[in-house]
């Protein structure tokens, strides 16, 4: 499917957030809904296009998400940030918005981001979604076949260099399936600028001494089982220190499970959103 018409039921806009200049896209967010807003942090250099597809499936909720500074549309940033910079000036987008409480959600990069977002602002995330993340500086490290590609900011500008490293990338699933050239086809390159303070915005970061105690929200883990980047036993770590978490593994499920497992991604997001209160508990599923 085209990447216009994922976007098309999207209200893009330029916002003045926090001193920032954001490219910021809702979808559903002016119409009725018993569903609390979706806030969304992406991957490392990912622009709002490459996750469209996931805010067009969750129709029945709104859905929020922003370019990271130097990504996408989004302005070069003129000073680095860090976690709780970006989580401050994503409740100020919220507060800009005029929304409250939100379900958080992160993939990846974005998966810390949703942790730091959820504990610094406890009061206003009811429940946590974690996609292929970790908790940052104390991980399980990925392939070094896979990290060293994916620190190269040539994988979004170069279309031969993509193809050939797609699989070591995000693993044989979606590589062989006919959603590698979608994805393809949305992404747009960050400025080297944007990437290198993405980069530095984690560095030295970590949420393990911190999320036994101030992740107190029901939160999903989703890891694919053959993800080269942040292997599995980031996921089964996380589990093991959030206390009100569960597990779900994706089997065959590589770095972007999300493109090539679509419908039991979708499956378990929805689930677990419309649980209702309070019965969600520590668990693992495979």
């Amino acid at each position: 499917m085209d990447v216009n018409e994922f976007m098309k039921d999207a209200v893009v806009t330029m916002k003045q957030v926090a001193g920032r200049t954001l490219r910021v896209a809702t979808w559903r967010l002016d119409q009725p809904s018993d569903h609390l807003p979706v806030l969304f942090f992406n991957g490392i250099g990912a622009n709002i296009e490459a996750v469209a597809p996931l805010a067009d499936h969750l129709n029945e909720r709104p859905f929020i998400m922003f370019d990271m500074p130097g990504v996408g549309e989004s302005p070069d940033p003129l000073l680095p940030y860090n976690p709780f910079t970006i989580s401050w000036t994503a409740a100020q987008l919220l507060d800009q918005l005029g929304v409250g409480d939100v379900d958080v959600m992160g993939i990846s990069w974005g998966g810390g981001i949703a942790q730091h977002f959820a504990m610094q602002h406890a009061e206003r995330s009811r429940r946590v979604i974690l996609i292929a993340t970790s908790a940052g500086m104390l991980m399980m490290p990925g392939s070094p076949k896979a990290l060293t590609k994916m620190a190269n900011p040539r994988r979004y500008v170069d279309a031969d260099y993509m193809i050939k490293n797609f699989e070591t990338l995000y693993g044989d699933g979606l590589g062989k399936s006919k959603g590698k050239g979608g994805h393809m086809s949305r992404l747009k390159p960050p400025s080297p600028r944007g990437y290198m303070y993405q980069l530095i915005c984690m560095l030295g970061w970590t949420s393990a001494p911190a999320l036994p105690f101030l992740l107190k929200q029901e939160t999903l883990i989703m890891m694919g089982d053959d993800d080269a980047i942040v292997p599995l036993a980031n996921g089964k770590f996380l589990n093991m220190l959030i206390p009100n978490s569960e597990l779900v593994v994706m089997e065959g499920g590589g770095h972007l499970f999300l493109l090539s497992h679509e419908e039991e991604s979708i499956s378990a997001i929805q689930s677990f959103l419309n649980r209702k209160e309070g019965a969600a508990g520590k668990s693992q599923a495979a």
